[in-house]
């Protein structure tokens, strides 16, 4: 492992390099083309197969070692968001309204420049690395669903994949067996009532009103009806309902968040979020639509995987503390991917400790300490040498795993 760590560290200013670049010219979900030309380009440049427009504008790349083995798949997004930067930094984006605020660019800066230094030990490697360079995570149906149904695990036997954290501190990895992250869903509720004149509400039927005790009544659905021991979330994010001031709503729309690890659970809610819409649209007399849209399931990780994973990372350099992760109720579409083989989705931390405030993910002015790049690229290069090594995931049962 040491050529590797001294491999990555030699090329450590390379990946700052690339993030930077990426973080100048994001581009957005599902709009993606500049970006993928550039890691198809990256790859072929290395020799290795590489398969573009995968799910629609993934990019899949493949090294395969000299020796003959198993094979790890690699994984990271590429996508940013329509957030406008206001961090004042060189390398700002020079696309108004568009962002990395999440950290892709880093993502994909990591397995870009782990790709190249594997490459140079391939002589050495049992089996073959799959790097999986995923668009469009941040945007339902995101693009894991589509790469996978176009074949990007065919012949994969575990996956590894991380996410570079802004609020934990440089040297954390952070690991959790079973649901570490929530499924995501949405929900679209329209109240139609009855406008009128400001001054004669008793001949209307208020639609803000009727919407305003509806957000009242969702929050008795977790507090209430959900057993106390499992978590969920419901969030109304959007209500609109724009008339002149002496107008009374005619219709008000409600959009908002649904987040939940257990599937019992997710279909419950389902269900008792139109029943609530329904008691309190019939008991103002109003008419209501009501749209339930199911969104990335939660990323459930694999006990022994993760085990894997906890334990490597211990011996990384630049890992100064091994976690066990609190549950995100943010969304991951690398759950599909979990799906389908078996892996693990930790997260790397990568707190900028030099500004006086933290800020989080998706804010315009998020960013992060660059060296977690590095702890990235040491740790899931090292759980793909290591498995392909072994030929398998193998736990010591007498090392402790520190959580």
């Amino acid at each position: 492992m040491e050529k590797l760590y001294a491999k990555l560290k030699e090329h450590y200013e390379e990946m700052v390099e690339i993030r930077r670049f990426l973080h100048q010219n994001p581009e957005l979900s599902f709009e993606e083309v500049e970006t993928p030309k550039y890691i198809a380009a990256f790859h072929e440049k290395l020799g290795h197969e590489v398969r573009t427009g995968v799910g629609g504008r993934g990019v899949v790349a493949t090294l395969k070692g000299e020796k003959p083995g198993k094979t790890v798949a690699l994984r990271a997004d590429f996508d940013a968001l329509p957030i406008h930067e206001e961090n004042d930094v060189p390398y700002k984006s020079k696309v108004d309204g568009v962002m990395h605020a999440c950290g892709h660019d880093g993502h994909t800066a990591t397995l870009l420049v782990l790709a190249k230094v594997l490459n140079g030990m391939k002589d050495e490697l049992e089996g073959a690395v799959v790097f999986i360079h995923q668009h469009a995570e941040e945007y339902q149906p995101g693009g894991a669903i589509a790469m996978i149904e176009d074949g990007c695990l065919d012949g994969v036997d575990v996956i590894f994949g991380t996410h570079l954290w802004a609020t934990s501190p440089v040297g954390e990895v952070a690991t959790r067996t079973g649901p570490v992250m929530a499924a995501a869903d949405r929900f679209h509720v329209t109240i139609q009532g009855q406008g009128g004149h400001g001054a004669q509400p008793h001949l209307t039927k208020d639609a803000i009103v009727i919407g305003s005790q509806l957000v009242v009544n969702l929050q008795q659905l977790v507090s209430r009806r959900v057993d106390p021991q499992e978590s969920a979330v419901v969030s109304v994010g959007a209500f609109e309902a724009v008339n002149g001031f002496n107008v009374i709503a005619d219709t008000a729309k409600l959009t908002g968040t649904v987040r939940t690890f257990n599937e019992d659970v997710r279909d419950f809610l389902e269900h008792e979020l139109e029943r609530v819409v329904k008691g309190t649209c019939v008991s103002a007399d109003a008419d209501y639509s009501y749209q339930f849209l199911r969104g990335y399931p939660a990323v459930v990780n694999h006990p022994e995987e993760t085990d894997f994973v906890a334990e490597i990372a211990k011996s990384v350099p630049g890992v100064t503390d091994v976690e066990e992760a609190a549950a995100q109720m943010g969304g991951e579409d690398f759950a599909y991917y979990l799906q389908h083989v078996k892996g693990t989705f930790f997260f790397t931390g990568a707190q900028d400790q030099t500004r006086e405030v933290t800020y989080p993910h998706h804010h315009p002015k998020f960013n992060i300490d660059e060296r977690g790049m590095l702890v990235a690229a040491n740790t899931l290069g090292t759980a793909a040498v290591t498995f392909l090594k072994q030929g398998n995931v193998q736990i010591d049962p007498k090392v402790e795993v520190h959580k």
